[in-house]
């Protein structure tokens, strides 16, 4: 399911399955009924670039610059580390579509949509990209709910299993982690996924091969950033073992994830600075990788905006 149709199939290389007649793909839109998705996709092009506009305010260039590391590496590691969501997700559609290379760029879209504007813009302006191409895919919505589904599964998942190896250390630290904000966040994370699992059936429209594969890529995505978060750390502030970037990583994906934890960066920097000491060069290096990140977010989400309104505006 959700795959090209036969015809596509072949030219694409792939192996066309037929449609589960249980569950049929609904009809592929007309390109006459797609007035609709152009303005729609260019509502969220416009939303982002205005995002972008505000965003513009929280860089400062010159203290950016004096920040930034000259090491080859470190740039190869930062690009690594942006571009790992993107290629993973790229992964997962080429398997359920696929799709061409012209799918990072659309990814990479959603990706900067959801990071600067809201969460889940993204995956409505995929959604748009993917329907608009019928040609490519009779129902792209099942697969992106699948797929964005199981993303949130697999990191609920990943952030029981730091709660229960890291508990005992946050516990000793006292970041607000304890008590009510603890069980609530606990109790809501082991109740989706739990809902997930039990209505799987229902819930989930692709079969059980991809889905596997859906799985396998989250985790190897949530591994990898990790360590690659670890390691730019590290080649920021060498003096400091990668081993406790690689257990602040961790955390850090864990504080994250709870969703009643107040305050989650600046627990994360107390965490740090209690854990491995450094403490105006902690906070220097975690502000540089933020703006470091939103800046990149600016200017990609620029070029890549502007030439998505531009091609909108030529086909209108």
């Amino acid at each position: 399911m959700y795959r090209t149709d036969a015809a596509a199939s072949e030219l694409a290389g792939g192996t066309y399955r037929a449609p589960d007649p249980a569950r049929p793909d609904p009809a592929p839109l007309d390109a006459s009924r797609q007035g609709w998705l152009h303005w729609l996709g260019l509502a969220i092009s416009g939303a982002v670039l205005a995002a972008i506009l505000v965003q513009l305010r929280d860089i400062r260039p010159a203290e950016l610059v004096a920040l930034l590391p000259a090491s080859a590496v470190f740039w190869l590691t930062f690009t690594a580390y942006y571009f790992v969501q993107v290629v993973s997700e790229w992964a997962i559609y080429r398997r359920l579509w696929k799709i061409s290379a012209s799918g990072l760029v659309a990814l990479t879209r959603k990706y900067i949509g959801n990071e600067i504007l809201f969460g889940y813009i993204g995956e409505v302006y995929f959604y748009t990209w993917a329907r608009k191409r019928s040609r490519m895919t009779g129902a792209p919505f099942g697969a992106i709910k699948d797929v964005t589904i199981l993303s949130a599964v697999v990191g609920n998942v990943a952030t029981l299993v730091l709660m229960a190896i890291a508990f005992p250390l946050l516990g000793e630290l006292q970041f607000g982690l304890g008590g009510r904000a603890f069980y609530l966040s606990t109790f809501v994370l082991v109740a989706t996924s739990l809902a997930a699992l039990l209505f799987r059936r229902r819930l989930f429209s692709l079969p059980a091969a991809d889905l596997r594969f859906v799985i396998g890529a989250h985790a190897a995505r949530i591994v990898v950033k990790t360590a690659l978060a670890a390691l730019m750390w590290h080649l920021v502030l060498p003096q400091v073992p990668i081993g406790w970037w690689l257990i602040l990583a961790a955390l850090r994906l864990l504080l994250s994830r709870l969703p009643f934890l107040p305050n989650k960066d600046l627990a994360f920097v107390a965490l740090a600075v209690v854990a491995i000491g450094h403490d105006s060069q902690i906070a220097a290096l975690l502000g540089m990788i933020a703006a470091l990140l939103l800046a990149t977010h600016v200017i990609l989400g620029a070029l890549l905006t502007g030439s998505e309104l531009a091609g909108l505006k030529e086909r209108s």
